[in-house]
C-alpha cells in the first residue's frame, strides 16, 4: 500500500496550491489531510468520503481549502487557496476505513500515510 503526496512547494501569502495523494494496493473509503509544523503537532485539515463525497475541515481552512476525489484514479486532492505563512507545514494524506457515509477527522484513525509533502508559504 502506497499513499504518494505532490504538488507542494514555495508560494507567496496570497497564493494557491493544489496538492495531490495517489493511492495504491488499497483503496480507502476515507481519505484525509493533515499537516504539521516544526515544534507542533500534527494536526487534522481536512478529509473527504469516498462514498459520498461528504467532506469536514479544521475551522481555520474552512472556507479556503477545499478537498475533491477522482475514485477511478484513487486520487484525492487539497487545493488550497489564499494561502497565509501559518498553512506552512509538511503536508500528509492518509488512508481509513469508516462507515458509509462517515468522514474521519482523527489522526489515530487513519491507518497508512504519505510520505508528507513540503508547504511553505513566505509573506
Amino acid at each position: 500500500v502506497q499513499l504518494v503526496e505532490s504538488g507542494g512547494g514555495l508560494v507567496q501569502a496570497g497564493d494557491s496550491l493544489r496538492l495531490s495523494c495517489a493511492a495504491s494496493g488499497r483503496t480507502f473509503n476515507n481519505m484525509g489531510w493533515f499537516r504539521q509544523a516544526p515544534g507542533k503537532e500534527r494536526e487534522f485539515v481536512g478529509a473527504i468520503s469516498r462514498s459520498t463525497g461528504r467532506t469536514a475541515y479544521a475551522d481555520n481552512v474552512k472556507g479556503r481549502f477545499t478537498i475533491s476525489r477522482d475514485n477511478a484514479e484513487n486520487t484525492v486532492y487539497l487545493q488550497m487557496n489564499s494561502l497565509k505563512p501559518e498553512d506552512t507545514a509538511v503536508y500528509y494524506c492518509a488512508g481509513a476505513f469508516a462507515s458509509f457515509s462517515e468522514v474521519v477527522t482523527t489522526h489515530n484513525r487513519y491507518t497508512y500515510w504519505g510520505q508528507g509533502t513540503q508547504v511553505t508559504v513566505s509573506s
